[in-house]
Formats: structure tokens, sequence, C-alpha cells
């Protein structure tokens, strides 16, 4: 029986779309527990799955879960669109990587967080625990709740995601909206390739986040972030236009 953690939104209002949420290496369903909160406050319905091992889990293994986390999600009148993917690290390397291939349900959107670079990283990951904690996050609330779960696997950054689903990750052509989210103290992102990146797809936009580490999510800039991405799902319901425009500012 496939386990999901689920966030709904309050009581008696429209669902405004469903978010499935797919964590990165050695993260849990529950490191994504305030990231959903925050999100089914605003009337989405979050689903978070289990995070995928690529070094034994194929990516046509992935679809079908994701497919089936998203289908049975399904209400009265169907899924609630729009249906937006979230990835982060190896999550979104995956989702990624997915996008070129033919599927049952595509999604209207993708989210993809903490995408790490083909090379390997030059930072050394998994010397102790606090040094892993200070390549994810300076977030003191996030670096709790990564210490207290004991589902959390340590060390896990030092896992290889397979050349091949980067190399997809960041070949695609996919037209489908989407957003990248990095910070710009992410030791394992390679910030030149994904502008190239973003830059080569139709509907795409890159955001940085300053002074976020590797789990840009969850960083100590969450609320910031969290609102980023309320702002590009809200443009995604209104056909990519933007509801709000700067005419004049003085920051």
């Amino acid at each position: 029986m496939p386990q999901y953690s689920d966030y709904f939104g309050p009581e008696g209002l429209l669902v405004r779309g469903t978010i499935v949420v797919v964590p990165g290496r050695g993260e849990t369903r529950a490191t994504y527990a305030r990231f959903g909160r925050r999100l089914a406050a605003d009337a989405y319905r979050v689903r978070v799955i289990d995070s995928p091992d690529l070094a034994t889990e194929d990516l046509t293994a992935l679809a079908a879960r994701l497919a089936e986390a998203a289908g049975s999600t399904t209400a009265e009148d169907g899924v609630a669109g729009p249906l937006v993917l979230v990835g982060a690290d190896s999550g979104a390397a995956a989702i990624a990587a997915l996008l070129d291939r033919e599927a049952a349900r595509q999604p209207d959107a993708v989210i993809l967080a903490g995408l790490p670079g083909r090379a390997p990283a030059t930072t050394p990951n998994a010397g102790t625990w606090d040094e892993e904690l200070d390549v994810r996050t300076s977030c003191p609330t996030h670096r709790g709740a990564l210490t207290q779960d004991p589902e959390v696997r340590r060390g896990s950054l030092d896992d290889a995601i397979p050349d091949d689903v980067l190399a997809a990750a960041y070949d695609s052509e996919a037209g489908l909206p989407t957003l990248f989210l990095v910070g710009d103290a992410d030791p394992l992102a390679d910030q030149e390739a994904l502008a190239r990146t973003a830059k080569a797809r139709v509907r795409a936009r890159l955001s940085v986040v300053h002074g976020a580490h590797h789990d840009v999510l969850n960083d100590l800039q969450h609320r910031s972030v969290a609102a980023e991405v309320i702002a590009f799902l809200e443009t995604l319901r209104n056909d990519l236009r933007p509801l709000v425009t700067v005419r004049s500012s003085a920051w």
C-alpha cells in the first residue's frame, strides 16, 4: 500500500490545485511538513510521496508512483487542477528527466528545487552530520527537524544521481511551465548550467534565493520561497499572466 503525507486546505474553500511533492536524497515525507502546511493554507491539496531511490527504482516505476499518487486524490469532479509536481534534489532531477516521456496524465507544471549539477560536488558533503547540515541549510528549525527524524538517512548527499537522469534533466526540451528554485549558497548547484537550461525552455523561470543552501524549500528563507511558489501557482492559473506587476517602486 503506497504511503503518503497529505495536507488539506481550510474547510469550505474551493481547492485551487493539486501539488505532489517528491523529496530528495535522504529526506522523508516529514521533511516537507512545513512546506505542505503552508501551501495547503492557501487552499492547495498537497501530497508528499516517498523519496525515490534512483539506484534501485527506474523512472518508469517512479512515473507510475506519481500517476497513482495524483490519481488517488480524485474528488467527485476529478483531480483538482492544475496538477503540479514539486521535486527537490534527486526528486527534482527525476521529475525533470520524466518530462519528455509520454504519460497518461502529464502535470500542468513542475517546480524543480535544488537541482544538483552534473559534475561531482567539490564541497565535502558527508564528513560529519554538522557538515552535511551546513550544505543543506542554515535554518535552525530545519536542522533540528532533520536531526530529530530517525528516518532521515545521513550521508545521503554523497549518493550519486545516475548520469543519464541528470543529463535528461538538463537537456529536456519539455515545454511545460517550469519554476527552477536554487539557493545562491548551494554548493551542489551548477548555477551557470541552470541558467542555460532555464533560458533554453520556452516557459521556464529561474528564481535564485539569496543566502539559501541546498534545501532551498526549507532553508531560512522558506517563507519567501513559499511565496514565490504560490505566486507561480496563481500565475499558472491565469495562463502565465502575472496577476501583479510593479509600476513604481522605491526599492
